[in-house]
This record gives structure tokens, C-alpha cells and sequence, in this order.
């Protein structure tokens, strides 16, 4: 395992942000974190990054705590803006790349070609200031992939961006995995995780509450989707035993349900009631899951 958090706890005071948690991220993985805002997650990064002490347990990076020694493996986006706002972007890029003891002439000429890759060359001789909030976004994850690290944690990495620059940094992600780096990243978008990740986590109130791989943490759910199109009128199908919840759409609805024993009762019923266009069972979503887990206040 190439990151290894051990009952890592943190506690400020009283407050305990990050309450026992144990986790591996395999190298190569692409990790994904849910949770609502307090649930731990920057917490939780930050100890990662040894900018933050564990109160109890340990974060380790290939068998070691992150410092100075082995920093340069690292690549880090924070949530909140972290570059010098008067400080032109060409400059900035170098001298962050620099601290990660890359040479200057690679550093300068890995600028220029991330620059071009997000379609913003002509930003380089300009302030960061002077950028919209999602081109800043665009120089902060070429900031924390410019050094080539080896572990990349990406916290809300797509946060303000479009939709067609969100694909732009989706694609540069997997790119940068398939070249062999480990990712961790947060998300509010619980479609990213499942688009992107391997595995991934649900932290609620500085816990874990689920862990595993996405087809592991969708297969122990337990419950499905049953989808019908009917030309009928199956609303009262709503209320048979073992269906949790109904939700009504053009020529038919979506059923929750329990097993999928249900879901054959609930085939028998809809079709005496009419002819049958759909009829397919889906998994459940990673909103579902997120909802029935942490509540539907936080998403």
C-alpha cells in the first residue's frame, strides 16, 4: 500500500474533526471522498500532507510520515485558493515547481506545455488576480502536477469550473493516473467519484462510515431500483410490500426495493395491469447510498 492512514485521529480542543480512521489507498488507485462540509475530509488530507499532526494514529506515504525529505513526491489542490494573487501565473508556476526541487529550464518548459494542454497560454504573463475564478482553478492543478508527484490529493478539484473544463481536468486526471500516480480526492459531485474512482469513502461527523470498492459498496447496499414503462397507470404499485419508495416519471416510475424478489412480485403486478415497455432492475447510486448513510440534509 502506497498511503496508509492508521486510526488516525485529530482532535482541536474538544472538537474531534477526524474521529479513528483506518484506510489503504493502493498505488495507481484513484481514491474518491464523500462527506458534507465538516465531515473531515480537508482534516483528514492535511494530515496526510504532515501540515497537521494525527492527535492519535498515523498517516504514512510508502511506509514513512510526510516531510521536507520525501515532499517532492506530493501534489496538493486545496479547496480554498492557495496562490499568490500579484504574482504573475509563468512565475509562479516555476517557483512552486522549484520548491519541489524541479530544475528550472524543465519547470519552465512543463509550464508552458500544461498552459497550452487548459488552453491558456496567454495567461502566463498575466496576475493570477486578474483570472476568473475557473482559470485559477486551471493554474492550481497545474501547480500540484507540474513536479510529476507520485501521490496527488485533489481536494474539490472541479469546484467552479463549466462543464467542458471540468472534462478538461477529468481527462488530464485519469492521464496522470495511467502514468502511474495515486490519487485522493473530495468531491460534493458523487458522479465524479463514480465515474473516476476505484475505491472510495463516506466520512459523516469525522467517521467512516462506508469504505470499499464502488461495485463492493453498491453490491452490500443491498437494495435496487426497478424501472417500469408501462402504458398503465402503476402508481399503486407504490404501496406493495417491500417497495421503500416510488418515484413517478413520464409513462411509468422508478421503484425502490428491497431484494429482488420484490422486484419479480412487482413485475407480476404491472403487467396486469398493461402491456409492459421497460422493465429493468438497476443498481443503486452513490446518492443513494450517500443519503441513506449520512441524510438527505447534506447533499
Amino acid at each position: 500500500m502506497t498511503l496508509s492512514i492508521k486510526n488516525a485521529t485529530k482532535k482541536f480542543g474538544d472538537f474531534t474533526a477526524v474521529d479513528d480512521i483506518s484506510l489503504d489507498v493502493a498505488e495507481g488507485q484513484m481514491h474518491g471522498f464523500l462527506g458534507a462540509n465538516g465531515a473531515g475530509k480537508t482534516t483528514t488530507f492535511r494530515m496526510a500532507l504532515g501540515l497537521l499532526t494525527p492527535t492519535q494514529g498515523e498517516v504514512l506515504w510508502q511506509g514513512r510520515r510526510i516531510s521536507y525529505a520525501n515532499s517532492p513526491d506530493i501534489g496538493y489542490l486545496p479547496e480554498e485558493r492557495g496562490l499568490y494573487p500579484k504574482m504573475k501565473v509563468q512565475d509562479q508556476l516555476v517557483y512552486l515547481a522549484r520548491l519541489r526541487r524541479m530544475d528550472k529550464k524543465q519547470a519552465e518548459q512543463g509550464a508552458k506545455e500544461w498552459l497550452e494542454r487548459f488552453e491558456v497560454p496567454h495567461y502566463a504573463s498575466k496576475k493570477v488576480e486578474e483570472l476568473s475564478k475557473g482559470n485559477q482553478q486551471k493554474i492550481q492543478l497545474i501547480a500540484s502536477l507540474l513536479h510529476n508527484p507520485k501521490l496527488l490529493i485533489l481536494d474539490e478539484p472541479f469546484s467552479g469550473l463549466d462543464p467542458v473544463n471540468v472534462e478538461m481536468l477529468k481527462k488530464a486526471i485519469l492521464d496522470f493516473q495511467r502514468q502511474g500516480a495515486t490519487i485522493v480526492f473530495s468531491s460534493h459531485r458523487m458522479d465524479h467519484v463514480e465515474e473516476l474512482c476505484d475505491d472510495m469513502s463516506i466520512l459523516d461527523k469525522g467517521k467512516l462510515v462506508v469504505h470499499g470498492s464502488i461495485r463492493e459498496v453498491k453490491r452490500t447496499f443491498g437494495k435496487q431500483n426497478v424501472r417500469i414503462h408501462s402504458d398503465a397507470d402503476i402508481t399503486a404499485l407504490g404501496e406493495l410490500p417491500g417497495v421503500e419508495k416510488f418515484t413517478a416519471q413520464r409513462s411509468g416510475g422508478v421503484f425502490r426495493i428491497a431484494d429482488e424478489a420484490v422486484g419479480q412480485n412487482l413485475l407480476a403486478r404491472a403487467l396486469e395491469l398493461g402491456p409492459v415497455r421497460q422493465f429493468a432492475l438497476e443498481e443503486p447510486s452513490l446518492e443513494e447510498i450517500f443519503i441513506e448513510k449520512v441524510g438527505r440534509a447534506h447533499v
